[in-house]
Protein backbone atom coordinates (compact mmCIF):
# COMPACT_ATOMS: atom_id res chain seq x y z
CA UNK A 1 0.00 0.00 0.00
CA UNK A 2 1.71 3.51 -1.39
CA UNK A 3 0.83 6.45 1.17
CA UNK A 4 -1.55 8.16 -1.37
CA UNK A 5 -3.91 4.96 -0.31
CA UNK A 6 -3.13 6.08 3.36
CA UNK A 7 -4.91 9.28 2.42
CA UNK A 8 -8.36 8.16 1.09
CA UNK A 9 -10.70 8.24 3.06
CA UNK A 10 -12.65 5.78 5.17
CA UNK A 11 -15.55 7.35 5.20
CA UNK A 12 -16.10 10.32 3.15
CA UNK A 13 -17.27 13.10 4.34
CA UNK A 14 -18.03 16.95 2.51
CA UNK A 15 -18.82 18.37 5.93
CA UNK A 16 -15.14 17.98 7.16
CA UNK A 17 -13.88 18.68 4.26
CA UNK A 18 -15.88 21.88 4.01
CA UNK A 19 -14.75 22.79 7.22
CA UNK A 20 -10.86 22.53 7.06
CA UNK A 21 -10.81 24.28 3.83
CA UNK A 22 -12.70 27.17 5.73
CA UNK A 23 -10.90 27.22 8.93
CA UNK A 24 -7.01 26.44 6.39
CA UNK A 25 -8.18 29.93 4.40
CA UNK A 26 -8.91 32.09 7.40
CA UNK A 27 -5.68 31.27 9.28
CA UNK A 28 -4.11 32.12 5.75
CA UNK A 29 -5.67 35.25 5.63
CA UNK A 30 -5.55 36.06 9.42
CA UNK A 31 -2.02 35.75 9.46
CA UNK A 32 -1.43 37.97 6.34
CA UNK A 33 -3.39 40.31 8.13
CA UNK A 34 -0.96 39.92 11.47
CA UNK A 35 2.19 39.51 12.02
CA UNK A 36 2.09 35.89 12.81
CA UNK A 37 5.55 34.48 14.01
CA UNK A 38 6.51 31.44 12.13
CA UNK A 39 6.80 29.04 15.16
CA UNK A 40 3.03 29.89 15.39
CA UNK A 41 2.02 29.11 12.10
CA UNK A 42 4.32 26.07 12.16
CA UNK A 43 2.33 24.76 15.40
CA UNK A 44 -0.85 25.60 13.59
CA UNK A 45 -0.84 23.87 10.31
CA UNK A 46 1.00 20.31 11.96
CA UNK A 47 -1.68 20.46 14.31
CA UNK A 48 -4.06 21.38 11.39
CA UNK A 49 -3.22 18.91 8.94
CA UNK A 50 -2.25 16.01 11.49
CA UNK A 51 -5.84 16.13 12.52
CA UNK A 52 -7.14 15.87 8.93
CA UNK A 53 -5.05 13.03 9.26
CA UNK A 54 -6.33 11.17 11.96
CA UNK A 55 -10.29 12.15 10.96
CA UNK A 56 -10.45 11.57 7.15
CA UNK A 57 -7.80 8.91 6.04
CA UNK A 58 -7.52 4.86 6.92
CA UNK A 59 -6.41 5.96 10.71
CA UNK A 60 -10.30 5.20 10.42
CA UNK A 61 -10.07 1.68 9.67
CA UNK A 62 -7.17 0.59 12.11
CA UNK A 63 -8.75 2.56 14.48
CA UNK A 64 -12.24 0.31 14.30
CA UNK A 65 -10.57 -3.09 14.53
CA UNK A 66 -7.73 -2.75 16.83
CA UNK A 67 -8.32 -0.84 20.79
CA UNK A 68 -4.52 0.49 20.92
CA UNK A 69 -4.38 1.96 17.59
CA UNK A 70 -8.52 3.70 18.37
CA UNK A 71 -6.47 4.99 22.09
CA UNK A 72 -3.70 6.23 20.05
CA UNK A 73 -6.11 7.87 17.36
CA UNK A 74 -8.03 9.73 20.61
CA UNK A 75 -5.01 10.51 22.27
CA UNK A 76 -4.16 12.59 18.91
CA UNK A 77 -7.62 13.94 18.59
CA UNK A 78 -8.29 14.98 21.95
CA UNK A 79 -5.01 15.76 23.76
CA UNK A 80 -2.02 16.06 21.32
CA UNK A 81 -3.40 18.10 18.20
CA UNK A 82 -5.60 20.33 20.11
CA UNK A 83 -2.53 21.32 22.74
CA UNK A 84 -0.31 22.15 19.48
CA UNK A 85 -3.24 23.95 17.74
CA UNK A 86 -4.43 26.61 20.92
CA UNK A 87 -0.46 27.25 21.39
CA UNK A 88 -0.48 29.13 17.70
CA UNK A 89 -3.71 30.87 19.83
CA UNK A 90 -5.54 31.05 16.40
CA UNK A 91 -8.53 32.74 17.65
CA UNK A 92 -7.70 36.31 16.85
CA UNK A 93 -5.75 35.10 13.61
CA UNK A 94 -8.48 33.57 12.32
CA UNK A 95 -11.25 35.99 13.06
CA UNK A 96 -8.92 38.70 10.97
CA UNK A 97 -9.40 35.86 8.14
CA UNK A 98 -12.90 37.02 8.27
CA UNK A 99 -14.31 39.83 5.76
CA UNK A 100 -14.53 43.12 7.92
CA UNK A 101 -18.47 42.97 7.81
CA UNK A 102 -18.28 39.45 9.00
CA UNK A 103 -16.00 40.82 12.02
CA UNK A 104 -18.29 43.33 12.81
CA UNK A 105 -21.35 41.30 13.23
CA UNK A 106 -19.78 38.41 15.52
CA UNK A 107 -17.75 41.50 17.77
CA UNK A 108 -22.05 42.86 17.91
CA UNK A 109 -22.80 39.40 18.33
CA UNK A 110 -20.57 39.24 21.15
CA UNK A 111 -22.06 41.91 23.01
CA UNK A 112 -25.72 40.64 22.69
CA UNK A 113 -27.36 38.53 25.75
CA UNK A 114 -27.30 35.33 23.27
CA UNK A 115 -23.71 35.97 22.61
CA UNK A 116 -21.86 36.42 26.26
CA UNK A 117 -24.16 33.31 27.25
CA UNK A 118 -22.52 31.17 24.26
CA UNK A 119 -19.34 32.81 25.15
CA UNK A 120 -19.45 32.31 28.74
CA UNK A 121 -20.75 28.54 28.24
CA UNK A 122 -17.54 27.75 25.88
CA UNK A 123 -15.06 29.03 28.20
CA UNK A 124 -16.32 27.89 32.06
CA UNK A 125 -13.72 26.56 34.20
CA UNK A 126 -15.40 24.22 35.39
CA UNK A 127 -18.26 23.02 32.65
CA UNK A 128 -15.20 22.71 29.76
CA UNK A 129 -12.87 20.42 32.37
CA UNK A 130 -15.50 18.39 32.80
CA UNK A 131 -16.34 17.69 29.34
CA UNK A 132 -12.99 17.42 29.07
CA UNK A 133 -13.01 14.12 30.75
CA UNK A 134 -16.57 13.21 30.40
CA UNK A 135 -16.12 12.89 26.15
CA UNK A 136 -12.75 10.84 27.01
CA UNK A 137 -14.47 8.37 30.07
CA UNK A 138 -17.80 7.70 28.05
CA UNK A 139 -16.91 6.23 25.18
CA UNK A 140 -14.78 3.73 27.13
CA UNK A 141 -17.97 2.45 28.32
CA UNK A 142 -18.69 -1.21 26.52
CA UNK A 143 -22.09 -0.11 25.51
CA UNK A 144 -21.38 3.26 23.77
CA UNK A 145 -18.09 1.63 22.64
CA UNK A 146 -19.88 -1.27 20.88
CA UNK A 147 -22.86 1.40 19.19
CA UNK A 148 -19.68 4.16 17.86
CA UNK A 149 -18.35 1.36 16.23
CA UNK A 150 -20.95 -0.04 14.25
CA UNK A 151 -22.61 3.00 13.85
CA UNK A 152 -21.05 5.69 11.63
CA UNK A 153 -22.99 8.55 12.61
CA UNK A 154 -22.25 7.81 16.68
CA UNK A 155 -18.38 7.00 15.05
CA UNK A 156 -18.23 10.94 13.96
CA UNK A 157 -20.29 12.41 17.14
CA UNK A 158 -17.68 10.84 19.05
CA UNK A 159 -14.17 11.79 17.27
CA UNK A 160 -15.79 15.69 17.33
CA UNK A 161 -16.73 15.33 20.38
CA UNK A 162 -13.47 14.40 21.50
CA UNK A 163 -11.84 17.30 19.41
CA UNK A 164 -13.94 19.94 20.14
CA UNK A 165 -13.79 19.57 23.94
CA UNK A 166 -9.95 19.28 23.90
CA UNK A 167 -9.75 22.17 21.71
CA UNK A 168 -11.96 24.28 24.69
CA UNK A 169 -10.02 22.50 27.23
CA UNK A 170 -6.64 23.77 25.90
CA UNK A 171 -7.71 27.25 25.43
CA UNK A 172 -8.64 27.96 28.87
CA UNK A 173 -5.48 26.23 30.09
CA UNK A 174 -2.85 28.17 27.82
CA UNK A 175 -4.43 31.55 28.59
CA UNK A 176 -1.36 33.58 29.39
CA UNK A 177 -3.40 36.32 30.69
CA UNK A 178 -4.41 37.04 34.62
CA UNK A 179 -8.02 36.80 35.20
CA UNK A 180 -9.99 38.89 34.14
CA UNK A 181 -9.59 38.53 31.71
CA UNK A 182 -8.75 35.26 31.49
CA UNK A 183 -11.82 33.53 32.52
CA UNK A 184 -9.99 30.30 34.65
CA UNK A 185 -7.55 31.47 37.16
CA UNK A 186 -3.52 31.01 37.10
CA UNK A 187 -3.15 28.55 39.82
CA UNK A 188 -6.13 26.69 38.42
CA UNK A 189 -4.78 26.31 35.30
CA UNK A 190 -2.07 24.64 37.21
CA UNK A 191 -4.39 21.97 39.01
CA UNK A 192 -6.92 21.88 36.11
CA UNK A 193 -4.36 19.07 34.64
CA UNK A 194 -4.26 17.19 38.01
CA UNK A 195 -7.72 17.05 38.14
CA UNK A 196 -8.58 15.70 34.80
CA UNK A 197 -5.79 13.56 34.64
CA UNK A 198 -6.61 11.34 37.60
CA UNK A 199 -9.61 9.68 36.54
CA UNK A 200 -7.95 9.13 32.78
CA UNK A 201 -5.22 7.10 34.58
CA UNK A 202 -7.79 5.16 36.97
CA UNK A 203 -9.27 4.08 34.15
CA UNK A 204 -6.67 3.44 31.94
CA UNK A 205 -4.77 1.61 34.62
CA UNK A 206 -8.20 -0.67 35.43
CA UNK A 207 -8.20 -1.28 31.35
CA UNK A 208 -4.48 -2.54 31.69
CA UNK A 209 -4.51 -5.34 33.98
CA UNK A 210 -8.17 -6.28 33.31
CA UNK A 211 -7.98 -10.19 32.73
CA UNK A 212 -11.47 -9.95 30.37
CA UNK A 213 -12.19 -8.90 26.99
CA UNK A 214 -14.13 -5.46 27.81
CA UNK A 215 -14.61 -4.89 24.08
CA UNK A 216 -15.71 -7.41 22.22
CA UNK A 217 -17.07 -5.59 19.05
CA UNK A 218 -13.05 -5.79 17.72
CA UNK A 219 -13.07 -9.15 17.50
CA UNK A 220 -17.02 -8.77 15.50
CA UNK A 221 -15.59 -5.92 13.57
CA UNK A 222 -12.30 -8.56 13.11
CA UNK A 223 -8.84 -7.33 14.36
CA UNK A 224 -6.88 -5.48 11.58
CA UNK A 225 -3.33 -7.63 13.74
CA UNK A 226 -4.48 -10.81 14.25
CA UNK A 227 -1.00 -11.35 16.49
CA UNK A 228 -3.01 -8.96 19.12
CA UNK A 229 -5.47 -10.57 20.85
CA UNK A 230 -8.31 -9.18 23.05
CA UNK A 231 -6.12 -8.79 26.73
CA UNK A 232 -2.38 -7.70 24.43
CA UNK A 233 -4.15 -5.31 22.60
CA UNK A 234 -6.24 -3.48 25.87
CA UNK A 235 -3.08 -3.68 27.40
CA UNK A 236 -1.37 -1.48 25.43
CA UNK A 237 -4.47 0.96 24.79
CA UNK A 238 -4.54 1.31 28.69
CA UNK A 239 -0.97 2.26 28.67
CA UNK A 240 -1.21 4.88 26.15
CA UNK A 241 -4.41 6.48 28.09
CA UNK A 242 -2.81 6.05 31.59
CA UNK A 243 0.87 7.24 30.55
CA UNK A 244 1.10 9.10 27.03
CA UNK A 245 -2.20 11.25 27.72
CA UNK A 246 -0.48 11.80 31.46
CA UNK A 247 2.32 13.12 29.57
CA UNK A 248 0.48 15.29 27.61
CA UNK A 249 -1.11 17.15 30.28
CA UNK A 250 1.81 16.89 32.42
CA UNK A 251 3.34 19.27 29.96
CA UNK A 252 0.15 21.52 29.90
CA UNK A 253 0.52 21.94 34.10
CA UNK A 254 4.48 23.07 33.29
CA UNK A 255 3.26 25.89 30.98
CA UNK A 256 0.52 26.66 33.07
CA UNK A 257 3.26 26.94 36.00
CA UNK A 258 5.59 28.97 33.96
CA UNK A 259 2.18 31.44 33.40
CA UNK A 260 2.05 31.87 36.96
CA UNK A 261 5.66 32.55 37.32
CA UNK A 262 5.57 35.34 34.57
CA UNK A 263 2.33 37.01 36.16
CA UNK A 264 3.88 36.67 39.52
CA UNK A 265 7.60 38.60 38.16
CA UNK A 266 5.34 40.81 36.30
CA UNK A 267 3.36 41.48 39.28
CA UNK A 268 0.33 40.88 37.70
CA UNK A 269 -1.20 37.92 39.10
CA UNK A 270 -2.83 38.94 41.55
CA UNK A 271 -4.78 41.64 39.52
CA UNK A 272 -7.72 40.70 40.15
CA UNK A 273 -8.09 40.23 43.78
CA UNK A 274 -6.54 44.15 44.03
CA UNK A 275 -9.22 45.63 41.56
CA UNK A 276 -11.69 43.69 43.61
CA UNK A 277 -10.15 44.95 47.07
CA UNK A 278 -9.93 48.36 45.75
CA UNK A 279 -13.60 48.61 44.66
CA UNK A 280 -14.61 46.91 48.03
CA UNK A 281 -12.73 49.91 49.71
CA UNK A 282 -14.00 52.45 47.40
CA UNK A 283 -17.77 50.96 48.24
CA UNK A 284 -17.04 51.09 51.62
CA UNK A 285 -15.98 54.36 51.86
CA UNK A 286 -18.91 55.57 49.85
CA UNK A 287 -21.03 54.06 52.23
CA UNK A 288 -19.63 55.91 55.39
Amino acid sequence: MNWLEWLTPWEFSPTLIVTFVICGVLFWRGSRVHAVQKSRQWLFWIGFIALYLNLHTLVDYYSERMFFIHRIQHLFLHHLLPLLIMLSYPGQVMRAGLPLAWRRRWRDFLCTPTGLRVKNTFTHPVLVPFLFVFFVLVWLLPIPQFYSMIDWRLYRFMNWSVVISGLMYWNLILDRRPAPPARMKPWGRVVSPLITMAPQIVVGAYITFATQDLYPIFDLCGRAIPSFDALKDQAVGGLVMWVAAGLVETFGIAYALATVVRLSAKGRLQSDLVQRLGLSTQKTTLSS
